[in-house]
């Protein structure tokens, strides 16, 4: 993509990293990025780099990332991209898993967690470090800082060989091994072939066909490792739209409002983060304006979820007072987070909740919601420009077939889904219909108009001592739309009732003190509060109001209370924020055995 981008743009700006010397945005472009494409190529086919090696890139987001896999791809050789948090043992599973002999690595947490690798006997033998300010171990004599290995690539002088073998390259050729970071045992490799992306890009050419614009922009913060990054940040560059990379995560907001992108791919946590958020500057206003700004949102929901969402012609007065509220309200509140040149933010990871789905839309914040795996090569579903429908994942994106088997499972065939997982001849028996299938493990359905609505995790079913079968994403789900809940993991395998672990809504709380007048509490003591019974008997209060409508055996009849959200230095979530409900568990087993003992 690089060298035929470069052939017809070769001064336009392709990307854009945040310097934190400066606190600037330095841009990139296509010919700069072709020409240190050819360089790493280069330096690689000279250290012995050849068609189907694996080459992995352990880093934050990073230029690099970019124009680094692309070499490797050149070269028709494999991209085998890590998380920029993972342990030392878990870089030392994969290296060995997929026999990495060399490594791109971006900061100094990533060098001594491969420095450590390369002590041991995983089988890497050369590290390429991205930042200068790396300090290496003094008994490293054998890693090399990227400008010193590109230069080494400028000395070989390799051009010619590159380009016959990139000539070669081939739709078929494998191009990553993508581990996934499974809530349960050892990661397994996804295979995507080169294949994959190029239809993934070609279906969502035709889903936005009048979406994208080459004047647009699109923040990269999610890590370029998940596919859901990945494959939108090709898509994008693909379709001449600059990709504005940020390298801290935890400064995201910061870069919204410096950047104030046209597109941004995130998961639900973030939205609910920025609902809170707004939600806090609401109620920071007098209640007066309180109702004036509710009567606009009441207003935002009828134009977009009434009239728009059904493509439904909005009567006058509808439309004059959304642009009147849009104008003096909705305006403000994107500017002030950033968001007012929203096109559309790509949401997926996780199930979005349907309130904050219905308040973005409202206020004017175009989120889009989707369903996608890694082995699908990101999108299955996502909402069309109408006629979506809250509660769903959307339509299939088109040449995906989507077929629900007779356990409810959700089941895909299509160009963009993987041959398989890399050395799991066993996982692939299991993962594929004898009619060519994948089965996702995701259980749902799909409605006359085929939208996708999905239920829960096939394997996280379980059955109640009393033999009752019980759903408990639905119930987690039911229960993260209250305001006052962040987070929920029901309990209840082989146990004489359902229970569960909350974390409550620390945004909320300061608010919520002051309704129930508790004056002897602070927000910022959550030890203090979640163990106070007015705050408990609160939830609780919560819970039975989301469950009244539930079956019997599904409500929550006890739970504890968090003073902390899950973590992953715990070992709680995973890279992309997914809960492990067994790590949970465990860690609060004494707590979850005290619920049942009377």
């Amino acid at each position: 993509m690089i060298p035929a981008k470069a052939k017809k743009h070769a001064d336009q700006i392709a990307v854009r990293f945040r310097d934190y010397t400066d606190a600037t945005w330095k841009s990139i472009t296509w010919a700069e990025l072709e020409g240190a494409e050819n360089l790493v190529a280069a330096a690689l086919l000279q250290y012995g780099i050849k068609h189907g090696d694996r080459v992995g890139i352990f880093s934050q987001n990073k230029p690099e990332c970019i124009y680094c896999e692309s070499a490797i791809y050149s070269l028709r050789a494999v991209g085998v991209p890590f998380y920029a948090t993972s342990t030392t043992a878990q870089i030392e599973y994969i290296i060995k898993d997929a026999a990495i002999k060399l490594l791109f690595v971006g900061e100094q947490y990533q060098y001594d967690r491969a420095f450590e690798a390369l002590q041991g006997n995983c089988g890497l033998q050369k590290i390429v470090i991205f930042d200068t300010e790396v300090r290496l171990n003094r008994n490293d004599n054998s890693s090399v800082y990227l400008k010193d290995f590109m230069h080494s690539g400028l000395i070989a002088d390799l051009k010619n060989e590159v380009q016959a073998i990139r000539k070669s390259c081939d739709l078929s050729d494998l191009a990553n091994i993508l581990y996934t970071s499974g809530t349960t045992g050892n990661p397994k490799g996804v295979m995507l072939l080169h294949s994959n992306f190029h239809e993934i890009i070609r279906v969502m050419n035709f889903k936005l066909k009048n979406v994208i614009d080459k004047n647009q922009s699109s923040l990269s913060f999610l890590p370029m490792t998940h596919i859901f990054e990945k494959a939108w940040s090709y898509y994008c560059m693909t379709n001449d739209v600059r990709v504005d990379i940020l390298l801290r995560p935890a400064d995201v907001q910061m870069a919204i409002k410096e950047v104030r992108p046209n597109f941004m791919c995130n998961v639900p946590r973030f939205w609910e983060k920025v609902y809170a958020g707004v939600q806090g500057v609401l109620n920071g206003f007098s209640p007066f304006m309180q109702k004036i700004v509710a009567f606009g949102i009441r207003i935002g929901e009828k134009y977009h979820w009434t009239y728009r969402r059904q493509n439904k012609h909005v009567p006058p007065h509808i439309f004059l007072l959304y642009w009147m509220f849009k104008t003096v309200i909705f305006n403000m509140v994107q500017r002030k987070v950033g968001l007012n040149n929203g096109v559309m933010f790509p949401i997926a990871g996780a199930k979005l909740n349907d309130n904050v789905c219905k308040f973005m839309r409202s206020i004017g914040i175009p989120v889009c919601y989707g369903y996608g795996l890694t082995e699908s090569t990101a999108t299955v579903t996502c909402f069309d420009d109408y006629h979506f429908k809250l509660g769903s994942v959307g339509t299939a994106v088109e040449g995906l077939e989507i077929k629900i088997s007779d356990e409810g499972e959700v089941l895909l065939k299509g160009k963009t889904i993987t041959p398989g997982y890399y050395n799991r001849p066993d996982a692939n028996a299991e993962s594929f219909t004898e009619d060519g299938y994948f089965r996702t493990g995701d259980c749902g359905y799909l409605d006359e108009e085929g939208h996708l609505f999905l239920t829960d995790r096939l394997k996280d079913l379980f059955k109640t001592s009393n033999g009752k079968y019980i759903a408990p994403q639905m119930i987690e789900t039911a229960l993260e739309n209250d305001r006052y809940i962040d987070n929920a993991v029901i309990i209840g395998d082989q146990r004489k009732f359902v229970s569960a672990i909350i974390v409550p809504a620390f945004a909320e709380m300061e608010g919520l003190l002051k309704d129930l007048g508790i004056n002897n509490l602070s927000a910022d003591d959550m030890q203090a509060c979640v163990k106070d019974p007015r705050i408990y008997q609160f939830i609780e209060n919560r819970i039975r109001l989301v469950q009244k409508d539930m079956a019997n055996f599904e409500q929550v009849r006890r739970f504890i209370l968090l003073p902390e959200a899950f973590s992953m230095e715990k070992g709680e979530l995973t890279n992309t924020l997914k809960a492990k409900r067994k790590v949970i568990i465990n860690n609060h087993l004494e707590e979850i055995d005290a619920l049942y003992e009377n």
